[in-house]
C-alpha cells in the first residue's frame, strides 16, 4: 500500500487528514462548529446592519427597543446552541483522555533539542535517541526540518500509549493527523493512547517554545501493516 505523506502543505486550507477516530471527530467537530460559527456571524451581522440602516433613514430608533417576547428570544436561542455546542465537545474531551489496555506502551522524553523514546515491552527492549535530519543528508521528498534520522515505528490497528516527559525544560509532543498534542513536563509522566487505523507516515514537530532550536525538534511516526510490522521485528531480531 502507498504511503501518503501527512504533513501540512503549501496553502493548505483546513486540518490535515485524520488518522485515529479521535482525529476524525476533532475534524468533524471543527466543521459543524464552522457552520455554526458562519450563521451566527452573518445573522448578527445583518441585524446589527438593519437597525443602523433604519435609523439612518428615519432619524430615529426602531420602535422595537423593548418587548418580553424578543428578550426571551433571544436569551433563549444563544442557550439552546451553546448546549448544543457543549454536549459533542464533552463527548470529544472525554475520548480524548480515555484509557483502555493498550497492546504497546512507548515513552517519550523530550530534551534540549531531540526525543528519546523508550520502548516498555521486554521483546523491545530498546531505547533510541530521534534528531532532525541535516539539510545535506535529506533525501530527494524529503520534508525541510521534518525527517528525522530515526522515525518511530509502530503497527497499525494496535491501541499504543505514551507516556510522555521532558529531561529539562517543557515540551509537547504533537502530532495534527493522529489528533495528539500532549505537554512534557519536566518530572510529570503524561499519557495519551491512540488507535491508528490506517498506515502512513505522519509528522510533527514540538508545539512548546522551549529554547532557541525549538524549531529544530521534529516527529515522524512510521505506521506500518501489522504483518509488516512483524515481519520488520523478526528481520531485525535475526540481525
Amino acid at each position: 500500500m502507498r504511503r501518503r505523506a501527512d504533513v501540512a502543505k503549501a496553502w493548505q486550507r483546513g486540518l490535515q487528514e485524520p488518522a485515529t477516530p479521535v482525529a476524525e471527530g476533532i475534524r468533524r467537530f471543527h466543521s459543524d462548529r464552522r457552520r455554526v460559527l458562519v450563521f451566527v456571524t452573518v445573522f448578527v451581522t445583518w441585524m446589527l446592519g438593519r437597525r443602523v440602516r433604519r435609523f439612518t433613514n428615519q432619524g430615529k430608533p426602531s420602535r422595537v427597543v423593548h418587548g418580553t417576547v424578543i428578550e426571551v428570544v433571544w436569551t433563549r436561542r444563544p442557550a439552546r446552541t451553546l448546549a448544543g455546542i457543549a454536549v459533542p465537545s464533552f463527548t470529544l474531551l472525554y475520548s480524548v483522555d480515555e484509557r483502555v489496555e493498550p497492546g504497546m506502551t512507548v515513552k517519550v522524553v523530550g530534551h534540549q533539542w531531540y526525543w528519546t523514546y523508550e520502548y516498555a515491552e521486554r521483546e523491545e527492549g530498546r531505547e533510541f535517541e530521534s534528531y532532525m535530519l541535516p539539510e545535506e543528508e535529506r533525501g530527494p521528498g524529503g520534508r525541510r526540518r521534518l525527517e528525522v534520522d530515526k522515525r518511530r515505528r509502530r503497527p497499525m490497528e494496535t491501541q499504543r500509549r505514551r507516556i510522555v516527559t521532558a529531561a529539562d525544560v517543557l515540551h509537547s509532543w504533537a502530532v495534527p493527523s493522529l489528533g495528539i498534542k500532549i505537554d512534557a513536563c519536566p518530572g510529570r509522566l503524561n499519557q495519551v493512547a491512540r488507535y491508528v487505523s490506517r498506515p502512513g507516515v505522519y509528522y510533527g514537530q514540538c508545539s512548546e517554545i522551549c529554547g532557541v532550536n525549538h524549531g529544530f525538534m521534529p516527529i515522524v511516526v512510521q505506521v506500518d501493516t501489522v504483518r509488516g510490522f512483524t515481519q520488520r521485528r523478526e528481520t531485525r531480531g535475526k540481525e
